[in-house]
């Protein structure tokens, strides 16, 4: 049973050649194609990976080139899909027939092999590709207390394409002990702050700015304002087109931050997406009706896209996340002295404000696990310079893989689309 294992994540960046380069683009094409086929034949129908593998197996084998057991575990992946948004509406949620455009691909151990001199092994559309694993040098490379241990054990892993590079999340499970049997949450998690300046900030510093929309519902407000007070015949229509325009542009920039924040925890190999419980939100941030519906229509977004990448999507208290220092905990309104800036009264500590919120949300989760008396969570908090756990433990991402780390706002990235 999943519950009985405790997971980790070792992301490594793979060595690759023009040639497999391409062979696994194809195959990541291939992946996303055969996922979508395979949900569009079982939406509606059934969501048991029994039941959706042999209604769609044949199918994904005929329209694209994937090898048989990719196949099988693309079906699965629409049933992991189609199952999260039958969960989520039978609480009472909108949900809409997932779609799958992350550049990933599923790896188990028949596609996937490990080998004992640092490569891999990876099943493409065409031919098996050998690729090396870009190591550290060191021996005490956080990879290697997976990789070199007769405890942990590969398990299913994700192949991850960006900007050219190939990141492979390889899996890894041990059994849990005694102690640890009833703990509530392991893995990895991504704290997200939402707010005005910015619209969310990702504890691994992915900053999508919220200034043009917030300037655009302020504008947007006053036209409806006039148009309101108007009130001809003519002025009505104005204000449905007006309202019309405002609603698309809305669920544009919501459509983009939501691809951008999923993205975001696929590249880091998180199992949780974290956010501040939304019910107080308003007072929280002197946000604007508009801006409301636009934090719960984000997160409604994020849960479904989520859902096709076997993320989960949970709340937290959101009690103090913005006024407490996430690295050494201590609690002020002073340590926030304007909406941007963070800094620490009793350590010392300068953040961008959001950024600090959002890594006191995810690690709120992470501790979730820890509130028993034995106290034995085994989440993590995912960083832009590594992985961090309740207890300071810190373990660096490999080189190459976002390994420049800063408390302040990146350069503004290129946002997903699809």
């Amino acid at each position: 049973m999943a519950d009985d294992y405790v997971r980790r994540t070792a992301i490594t960046r793979l060595v690759v050649t023009d040639e497999q380069r391409e062979l696994l683009e194809e195959t990541v094409s291939a992946w996303k194609r055969g996922c979508q086929i395979a949900t569009d034949m079982a939406w509606g129908k059934c969501n048991a990976k029994s039941d959706v593998q042999p209604l769609a197996y044949e199918t994904v084998r005929e329209q694209t080139d994937l090898g048989s057991q990719h196949a099988v575990l693309a079906t699965h992946q629409a049933a992991q899909a189609i199952t999260g948004c039958i969960e989520r509406q039978s609480n009472g949620k909108k949900v809409s027939k997932p779609t799958f455009t992350a550049p990933t691909v599923k790896y188990d151990t028949r596609t996937m092999t490990l080998f004992d001199d640092d490569t891999v092994s990876l099943s493409t559309t065409q031919s098996r590709v050998r690729c090396e694993l870009a190591l550290p040098d060191a021996d005490d490379g956080y990879q290697r207390q997976y990789l070199d241990s007769d405890e942990w054990s590969v398990t299913e892993s994700t192949l991850t394409a960006r900007d050219g590079d190939y990141f492979l999340h390889i899996g890894f499970r041990r059994h849990k002990n005694d102690t640890e049997r009833n703990t509530a949450e392991d893995g990895t998690v991504l704290g997200v702050d939402l707010g005005i300046e910015n619209l969310a900030v990702t504890s691994t510093a992915y900053f999508f700015s919220g200034r043009e929309l917030a300037h655009n519902l302020r504008e947007f407000e006053k036209v409806r304002a006039g148009l309101q007070q108007t009130g001809t015949r003519s002025a009505h229509r104005t204000l449905e087109r007006s309202s019309g325009r405002e609603l698309r542009y809305v669920r544009d920039v919501l459509h983009r931050a939501s691809n951008a924040i999923v993205a975001e925890a696929v590249r880091y190999g998180c199992d949780v997406i974290a956010f501040e419980d939304l019910t107080h939100i308003r007072d929280q941030t002197g946000a604007s009706w508009g801006h409301r519906w636009a934090f719960r229509t984000l997160y409604e977004q994020v849960v479904y896209k989520a859902e096709a990448e076997g993320i989960a999507v949970k709340q937290v208290g959101s009690a103090h996340t913005s006024t407490r220092c996430a690295e050494c905990g201590f609690t002020a309104s002073e340590n926030r002295s304007n909406r941007n800036d963070f800094r620490c009264l009793n350590c010392g500590a300068e953040a961008n404000a959001d950024y600090n919120a959002a890594k006191n949300i995810g690690m709120r989760y992470v501790r979730r696990g820890q509130q028993s008396s034995r106290r034995t969570g085994n989440s993590q908090l995912a960083l832009k310079s590594g992985m961090v756990t309740p207890s300071g433990g810190f373990t660096a991402h490999p080189d190459g893989f976002e390994a420049e780390f800063t408390d302040k706002p990146n350069p503004p990235r290129a946002n997903p689309s699809g």
